[in-house]
This record gives structure tokens, C-alpha cells and sequence, in this order.
């Protein structure tokens, strides 16, 4: 690992040979930063794909025009990376600089650390210290929004779709994850005991509404598969309306265009809002059950978000999920013991269900 000095980094501020990753929080970031810095950050659960080699860094860089910068420079130019102090990069192998450091040593960068972090440098060369305008940072974005094209095409062509010979997907007991294909297949609607399907796009039409050969009682929640939709916000109806169904008895099926951003996005919340899984196992379950989900970056921050609003985040790592395994030569959970069998009972208190052990003779 190689330090460089404050003095070292602003002679190369002055020639515009390096990119500087600020790795502090996005507010420590807005309040000062080294002018030309780019703000990198990532939820728990996308920081261990990033540790996995499944990630780029340039997700971890905040904003478009900031990543689209770090993707074009990166190549030529020394990468510095800061943290608030001075930082041992041996101390802790989980930090996120620690992760995006030895990602980018392995992809052949030329990477260094800031001796002596943010704070020293801040106050060696304050000259050299930026802050966010919020406002200006509004008319920015705005502008920003109004060059791209924010809205699916208003007659989505379902042939291009790649199909997945696997949906629909059971995820629990009458929970389907599908694409816009399955909306449409009568028999699997009815193979299945699907009679209530949530519509996660603003433009795909509810194929069976108002058709009486086909019972469906559809909701639809109008959000498009990019950075800048708030889907978190339709989480609590959209629970309510996956109960609604299940609680009849009826399969609901829960769908976008794909399968598997939008979907996946609302699967995982009912699991941590009705199961009270955490964001990391909730997301495991579902990709356990369809392997290639990947919901946007933007929508994984309102998960965290959303296991935050649910206390989830605090839960003791040693406690296991429920276990909701279909069957018990299927189950590979974490509360599967070596050598133990349990069967599953409903509990009194509560629409989940307990693990008690089975005694084998």
C-alpha cells in the first residue's frame, strides 16, 4: 500500500492527473470535500457482492455524471482514496475503502491512500475544499433529468424479453415471482390458483381485467426500473394487497417486465416486513429460489432503508430466519442443524410458523 501526502495530491489536483474516492458518508461528503472528489458508497448487502467480485466500483461512485467520469479516467489516471483520518487499510478487511482498495489492485489500477485523510488535508489547503450547494445540486439534477428518457416505451414488445423457463417462481406458499409473459398465460394462472396479480409497471396492461372466464383482482403500481422512482413508497400497499390474496388462499403473482428488478424488489420487502427477515436474508432467499434477480442500485438503498424502518438491522446475526423451505430434504437454511430433522408448525400467536425438532428413533 502506498501513502501519499496532501502536498503530493494537490500538485497532481493541479495537472489533472488523479481521481480522489472519498469514502466518508454522503453527508460528511456535501459538508466539505476536496474539490473533484467523487462521493463512494454502498448498502451492507452490495458490499459483500462487491467483496465477492460480482460488483464494479464504479457503482459505488455517487451520481451519473461522477461515474460516468470514474469509468472514462480511471484507466490512465492514480486513484486516491480518503477517509475523515489517517487509515490503516490492514485494521479492518470488511471496511468499504478496504474493499473498493483491493478491488481496484486486482483490476491493475494505480491506487494510494491520503496519509493523514480528509481532516488533514482540510486543514493544510482549505483552498482546496468544496461544499454542495443543495439548491444548485437541485437545478443540477433537474437538468440532468430532463436530457434522459425516464419513461419504458408505451408498447413494450414481450417477444424481446428473454424468457425464463422457470417462472413462475413459488418463493413461499402462494407467492409467485414472474415476468410480464406469465401476466398473460391463462393456463399457468389457473394451474397455479392465481387470482390476484400485482403489476409493477406504469404502462404494461392487466391482460384479464374485467374477463369473466378469468377472475383477477389486479393493482398495479405505475414505476419505471430506474435510479430515480421511489417504489419504497408503494411497500405498504403492496404488502397489503400480497396478504389479501394469500390470506384467501389464492396464489398472487407479483410481476414486471423482466422478472427481476422491480419484482424481486417488492418480494423482498413482504419477506422482511411479513417474515421479518433481514435485507441480506430476504434478498438470499429469493435469489436461492431464481438465481440472476438484480434489482437496480437505487431500489437495494430503499431496502436498507426499509430494514431500518423495521428494526431489522439490529437483529441478532446468530438468529436464524424462519425457515420457509417447501420441504425438509429441500432445506438448506442456517437453522438447519447437523444431523437434526424439524417439521414446522403454526404458531398460535402469530401467522408464522415454528421449528421443533423431530426425534428420530
Amino acid at each position: 500500500m502506498e501513502e501519499v501526502s496532501a502536498e503530493w495530491l494537490v500538485k497532481e489536483l493541479q495537472v489533472d492527473t488523479v481521481l480522489v474516492l472519498d469514502c466518508r458518508s454522503q453527508q460528511d461528503f456535501h459538508s466539505g470535500h476536496i474539490h473533484g472528489s467523487m462521493n463512494v458508497n454502498l448498502p451492507p448487502l452490495l458490499q459483500r457482492r462487491l467483496k465477492n467480485g460480482n460488483l464494479s466500483v464504479s457503482t459505488a461512485v455517487q451520481g451519473n455524471h461522477m461515474k460516468e467520469k470514474f469509468s472514462s479516467e480511471c484507466a490512465y489516471k492514480s486513484i486516491v482514496m480518503c477517509e475523515y483520518s489517517r487509515y490503516d487499510i490492514n485494521a479492518n478487511n470488511s471496511n468499504l475503502l478496504t474493499l473498493l482498495y483491493n478491488k481496484l489492485v486486482k483490476d491493475q489500477h494505480t491506487v494510494k491512500i491520503l496519509s493523514g485523510g480528509y481532516k488533514e488535508f482540510c486543514c493544510l489547503y482549505p483552498e482546496y475544499i468544496s461544499s454542495s450547494d443543495t439548491t444548485a445540486d437541485a437545478n443540477q439534477l433537474t437538468a440532468g433529468l430532463s436530457t434522459l428518457n425516464l419513461v419504458e416505451p408505451p408498447t413494450p414488445k414481450l417477444d424481446d424479453v428473454t424468457p425464463s423457463p422457470a417462472f413462475p417462481i413459488e418463493v413461499v406458499k402462494n407467492l409467485y415471482l414472474g415476468n410480464a409473459k406469465c401476466s398473460m398465460d391463462c393456463e399457468m394462472l389457473l394451474k397455479n390458483n392465481i387470482r390476484y396479480i400485482l403489476n409493477v409497471t406504469p404502462n404494461l396492461p392487466n391482460h384479464f381485467e374485467g374477463s369473466c372466464d378469468v377472475p383477477i383482482t389486479y393493482k398495479q403500481i405505475p414505476i419505471n426500473d430506474h435510479w430515480s422512482q421511489n417504489l419504497s413508497a408503494y411497500f405498504p400497499e403492496a404488502i397489503q394487497f400480497i396478504d389479501s390474496g394469500r390470506s384467501k388462499g389464492y396464489g398472487v403473482l407479483v410481476h414486471c417486465l423482466a422478472g427481476i428488478s422491480r419484482s424481486v424488489t417488492i418480494t423482498v420487502a413482504y419477506l422482511m416486513s411479513k417474515e421479518r427477515m433481514c435485507l441480506n436474508d430476504a434478498y438470499d432467499f429469493v435469489k436461492k429460489a431464481k438465481p440472476n434477480i438484480s434489482p437496480n442500485f437505487n431500489f437495494m438503498g430503499q431496502l436498507l432503508d426499509f430494514e431500518q424502518t423495521l428494526n431489522l438491522h439490529e437483529r441478532d446475526s446468530v438468529t436464524p430466519s424462519p425457515c420457509m423451505c417447501k420441504a425438509l430434504d429441500q432445506c438448506n437454511c442456517a437453522n438447519k442443524r447437523a444431523n437434526q430433522m424439524f417439521f414446522m408448525t403454526p404458531t398460535k400467536t402469530a401467522p408464522t410458523y415454528e421449528l421443533e425438532p423431530l426425534n428420530v428413533r
